[in-house]
């Protein structure tokens, strides 16, 4: 079995069940499922399990996988026709077998030679009875065979067995509730060798109710370490250190190592098809899970990401999409007749297209045993691009990344998070700047353009602490990489007392614990669209430019003169503002962001100076770096911070 047809859980929301299957709109009863994976059609009704969870990415099983067929098999009780179609690249439908079956197996052999560059398979079922279909599935025609290593020797093959590592930080219901979903199929259970927890918080899942019933579930095969806050580098290091047998946890030598983050809602299937396709590969590759929004279930927040090679900061896959739900536009929607003449109209032909990448975020990524052996540890970099950077590693090995359709979790989405400005902008800067030390070999200029630009617009948007703390953040780049093991607990406590100093990173229950807003007439607060918008922003830019280089006036530090929601807390709004309320992303409070020219003239004197330095500097601190990191990714270094 590759990839079982899963139901959705009871009582799911008909968003979230368009993940799982499609009923037909005409259908008089509704489909049931008692358990998920055994669902009964009723007589005269129809449904489609061309969907996120149940269609098979076929493209990607071509391009990574040792198998030149597939199989879907199911137990047909009833009578019903069994449809299969399969994807063009652009979501064009072809039909490539079907048949009535009653009370029999159908199965269905169909060959992947049809999908170089993308495209899907699925089935329909249009019940002529009651019909019940279990074991339903796509299904390998053979075993597993052995993998070629860049070198050209031969592993394995591997048995289908995971270690699962799960760091936590101050979530313990979050942590025991993804240790209660890791035992509740037993299939999944059935693969997990050990699971491995860094506790790295003064929050416990230990004092969590709960804990001890899925502690005592997986038994001798849990291991959980207390230690510092090494961030999500050092829990997920500590997890790779333990599985490859290095601690005190004695693991089991398993084939894969699968990370997860604790803040997650997960569909446990995922992790048997991450294991089948590691299984499977060609080569060892790794295999990252694609990342649906924990806040909007239906909808898929990233297919796959690259770095962008001309000023190395992370960018979206080509042919990729963001935020597609698959509730208002499923798999099957190609548009609407007329849409080519609608830039902005939504489709799913892109999610046809099979996506490349440089690397996956570790919020779901498993690692074949073999890779890890070879390339070492993560490097100590706290949080932000230690995921980055290792897929850029193996992939200069001969290990790709392969973000995967249909192996998923649920975790919050980007954009409501500060992260950007918050002191997480400390480790963005700093770590983006260290892994483009070691990984890019062309110019420095495209880096140094790109920060220039976010410090303009820092500077115009009053973002003084992020500014304050990227100045740390460069100068801890420039004393170069002897001391970021030094640094790596003791970074965020520094961080966190340098924004204290700043009104912007203090944030206010409410706008109204303060005076209420005093007005700004003819600011904007809304964006404009349309093909004039970037030479209508331009008198925008020149006004904000003119507010910006006046003195401010001292009366808007005690009354705002706006309160922005974080859509409306724009470059074109705040940079003619002298003083304002802008919402957190969690909607939990304001940050009263007051401009300050003094101020301004000081962080962008000393901010351009550091960017000067680094892009004078930046080949030697190559250098440096590179000849630093075989010790940085090594198990006896990590050894010693966690003894």
């Amino acid at each position: 079995m590759l990839q079982r047809i899963l139901l959705p859980r009871k009582g799911e929301p008909h968003d979230v069940r368009m993940l799982y299957l499609i009923e037909a709109e005409q259908n008089k009863e509704r489909l049931t499922w008692q358990d998920r994976v055994t669902v009964t059609v009723p007589a005269g009704a129809e449904a489609s399990f061309q969907t996120y969870f149940n269609a098979f990415p076929a493209s990607y099983w071509r391009r990574w996988s040792q198998l030149e067929h597939v199989l879907l098999r199911m137990h047909v009780a009833g009578q019903a026709s069994i449809e299969v179609y399969r994807s063009k690249i652009d979501g064009t439908r072809v039909a490539v077998a079907g048949e009535l079956v009653t009370d029999d197996v159908a199965e269905f052999t169909i060959p992947l030679s049809h999908f170089e560059d993308g495209g899907w398979l699925w089935f329909d079922v249009t019940a002529e009875t009651a019909t019940t279909l279990t074991e339903a599935g796509w299904y390998a025609d053979r075993a597993p065979g052995p993998q070629i290593m860049p070198d050209g020797t031969e592993v394995g093959p591997f048995d289908k067995r995971v270690t699962v590592g799960i760091p936590t930080f101050n979530r313990p219901h979050d942590a025991v509730a993804a240790l209660q979903a890791l035992g509740e199929d037993p299939l999944v259970d059935a693969a997990i060798d050990a699971v491995i927890m860094p506790d790295q918080g003064n929050q416990h899942p230990a004092d969590e109710p709960g804990y001890d019933a899925a502690v005592a579930h997986f038994g001798e095969r849990f291991h959980e370490f207390r230690q510092g806050n090494l961030g999500g580098s050092g829990g997920y290091s500590r997890i790779m250190y333990e599985a490859l047998g290095e601690g005190a946890a004695g693991a089991p030598e398993s084939p894969f190592i699968l990370y997860m983050d604790d803040d997650i809602a997960i569909e446990p299937e995922s992790i048997l098809r991450a294991v089948q396709v590691g299984r499977y590969a060609r080569t060892p590759i790794i295999v990252g899970g694609q990342m649906l929004n924990l806040q909007e279930r239906s909808q898929l927040r990233t297919m796959g990401e690259v770095v962008q090679r001309h000023d190395f900061m992370w960018g979206e896959a080509p042919h990729s999409t963001y935020d597609h739900d698959f509730a208002k536009y499923p798999l099957g929607f190609t548009g609407h007749d007329g849409d080519e003449k609608d830039p902005d109209a939504k489709n799913s032909r892109d999610l046809h297209r099979r996506i490349d990448v440089d690397y996956n975020g570790w919020w779901m990524c498993m690692f074949p045993r073999v890779v890890s052996e070879q390339i070492g540890q993560p490097l100590p970099l706290f949080i932000k691009w230690d995921d980055t950077e290792y897929s850029l590693r193996a992939g200069k090995a001969g290990f790709p990344t392969v973000t995967w359709p249909g192996v998923a979790i649920w975790h919050m989405a980007w954009a409501d998070k500060d992260d950007a400005i918050d002191w997480q902008a400390y480790f963005h800067l700093r770590n983006r700047l260290i892994v483009a030390a070691l990984n890019h070999d062309g110019p420095v200029d495209g880096i140094i353009t790109s920060l220039r630009k976010s410090t303009f617009k820092h500077l115009m948007c009053m973002e003084y602490s992020t500014l304050a703390i990227q100045i740390e953040s460069m100068k801890d780049f420039l004393a170069g990489p002897d001391h970021l093991f030094d640094i790596l607990e003791s970074s965020l406590p520094r961080i966190a007392a340098i924004r204290k100093n700043y009104s912007d990173a203090v944030v206010v229950p409410s706008a109204a614990d303060l005076p209420p807003a005093s007005g700004a007439p003819g600011v904007p607060t809304k964006d404009i669209g349309g093909r004039l918008a970037k030479i209508k922003k331009v008198s925008w830019l020149l006004k904000g430019l003119k507010h910006s280089l006046s003195k401010e006036d001292p009366r808007h530090h005690e009354t705002p003169q706006v309160n922005l929601s974080p859509s409306e807390a724009r470059w074109f709004s705040l940079s003619r503002l002298d003083g304002a309320t802008v919402t957190t992303a969690g909607n939990n409070g304001v940050a009263y962001r007051k401009r300050d020219r003094e101020l301004a003239e000081r962080l962008l004197k000393e901010t351009w100076a550091l960017q000067k330095e680094i892009g004078e500097r930046f080949a030697d601190l190559r250098e440096s770096y590179r000849a630093a990191q075989p010790q940085l990714v090594s198990r006896e270094s990590w050894r010693k911070i966690f003894e």
